[in-house]
């Protein structure tokens, strides 16, 4: 069997609220075994500044020019550490694309009426959690009942502190952007992504995901991925 040839692109994954980067992991093995690099995250999602350092460690120990993909919070965290000149692409998947001085708290500020309105618990000691009940309904919709049973029972709990985080210099304004919508989210909303990436000028392409689609739907968000690679090449 001939072995696959590596691709000139590194791809580095960047996890969102409440869960970790173990989520990739079906993004990854596609990823991989297509030839690509695979570096996965695990951000401490206390404050964005942090998360900021962790992810362009990240991007140092990469071999080749990045792909950065964030999924929801982690679309925040991309567009801070996307400035770093290895960065040659950026793939949102149902994620926060925020402009200068954004956040994740100004972004749900005000949510359009009758906008599903996500189960975050009272924060405690500075810290937010989904209600464990009704996170499947939430946030893995159509995530196997057992995995998305763990995904609840497993949750980080997700600093108060990384949410006001603000963007002081959108990386998608420099770098080639793209953006997977997914069309049955309940934690952003699908009208709210869509105008996210046109205001970023990405590259769309949209699913009938929750907003786990990263978990149930890898081989779509691994088509967004390799997009971002095949058209950097092209920029290059």
């Amino acid at each position: 069997m001939s072995q696959t040839t590596e691709k000139p692109f590194s791809v580095v994954l960047v996890h969102g609220g409440f869960v970790d980067g173990s989520g990739w992991q079906g993004v990854h093995d596609i990823l991989t075994k297509d030839g690509y690099e695979v570096i996965v995250v695990q951000n401490p999602t206390v404050t964005l500044a942090d998360d900021v350092m962790v992810t362009k460690r990240a991007i140092a120990a990469a071999k080749h020019p990045v792909v950065l993909v964030g999924h929801s919070y982690g679309g925040v965290v991309i567009t801070e550490a996307g400035n770093d000149p290895k960065v040659a692409s950026l793939a949102y998947i149902a994620a926060f694309a925020p402009d200068a001085g954004e956040s994740v708290e100004t972004l749900i500020s005000n949510p359009a009426p009758g906008a599903p309105v996500p189960p975050i618990l009272p924060p405690q000691d500075g810290f937010l959690k989904l209600d464990s009940e009704k996170f499947a309904d939430s946030f893995a919709a159509d995530v196997d009942p057992a995995t998305a049973r763990f995904m609840a029972d497993s949750q980080v709990p997700w600093g108060v502190e990384a949410l006001a985080g603000k963007v002081t210099a959108p990386a998608w304004r420099a770098k080639p952007s793209f953006y997977l919508v997914a069309s049955n989210d309940r934690m952003i909303p699908p009208p709210a992504q869509r105008a996210m990436a046109e205001r970023a000028g990405a590259t769309v392409a949209e699913t009938s995901g929750s907003h786990a689609l990263y978990v149930s739907k890898p081989a779509e968000v691994v088509r967004l991925i390799e997009q971002a690679a095949e058209r950097s090449v092209e920029v290059a």
